[in-house]
């Protein structure tokens, strides 16, 4: 019944989350000569230097996937990931004279948070399509799972984010940790290299990480032929379903103390 009520309240606060949503688009784009082609520069740019080095130089494999299109899957759903982590880890102390002064759902922050990067998510994408038709990438029926695989990905990065901005008000040491490991995340995630390049005994540990399922499947919903391991991407879906369950609800424990604290 409390948890039915809170959604209602969430529910009546909906105008207010459309606000945040746009208000943060507007803030990110605001005196910018390219406006939203930032949002497919930054893959675009980190896969051609991924390519270079890494596929080039280093000779990392790409599992036979032409390695542009190895990397910019991957990168995009990860470059979603850690701008929706950092912008709801810091949601409430970026809004802290708007948490002091009126009343609202504190959710509304880091969800508004979340949200916004999806926006960035779709306009990138446009960009695989092309990439694509260049590499002459055949379209499968498989294709239609990369926007469904964004729940699983925008789950987690609710969930973690929640978590982040509720230990961030109480603990200050959070806003500069987290680019550190958001860094270090990208190491452990299979996108400079695949996850069958990993030794066997180490995939298991690879698996703890959520994100290791969910960009794989990003992956291999773009190449027909190649089988999703949905073994590997269930794992994903449970941890990903604990932590937002767990950020949810330590979120919600904390939240009438923001206000004083902050």
């Amino acid at each position: 019944m409390q948890r039915a009520g809170h959604l209602r309240e969430f529910w009546r606060y909906r105008e207010l989350l459309y606000f945040l949503v746009w208000r943060d688009l507007k803030v990110r784009y605001k005196q910018t000569k390219l406006g939203a082609a930032w949002a497919i520069l930054q893959p675009f740019v980190t896969m051609i230097i991924f390519t270079i080095f890494f596929g080039r130089l280093a000779g990392i494999p790409s599992d036979d996937i032409p390695r542009p299109i190895f990397y910019y899957s991957a990168l995009l759903p990860w470059t979603y990931f850690a701008s929706a982590l950092t912008g709801a880890g810091n949601s409430l102390l970026s809004n802290s004279d708007l948490l002091t002064k009126v009343y609202f759902p504190r959710l509304a922050l880091p969800v508004a948070a979340v949200l916004t990067g999806l926006i960035d998510f779709a306009i990138a994408s446009v960009v695989l399509i092309g990439m694509m038709a260049y590499y002459a990438v055949p379209v499968s029926w498989e294709l239609l799972l990369w926007p469904l695989l964004l729940l699983p990905l925008t789950a987690l990065a609710l969930g973690l984010g929640t978590i982040l901005a509720a230990l961030n008000v109480n603990f200050r040491d959070v806003k500069h940790a987290l680019p550190f490991c958001v860094q270090l995340l990208l190491f452990l995630t299979p996108i400079i290299y695949p996850a069958s390049m990993v030794p066997q005994p180490y995939r298991s540990l690879l698996a703890l990480n959520p994100l290791t399922g969910i960009i794989e499947a990003f992956r291999a919903a773009l190449i027909p032929g190649r089988a999703i391991d949905w073994g590997l991407l269930g794992i994903s879906a449970v941890t990903t379903t604990i932590l937002l369950v767990i950020g949810l609800t330590y979120f919600r424990r904390t939240e009438r103390e923001f206000a004083d604290i902050i």
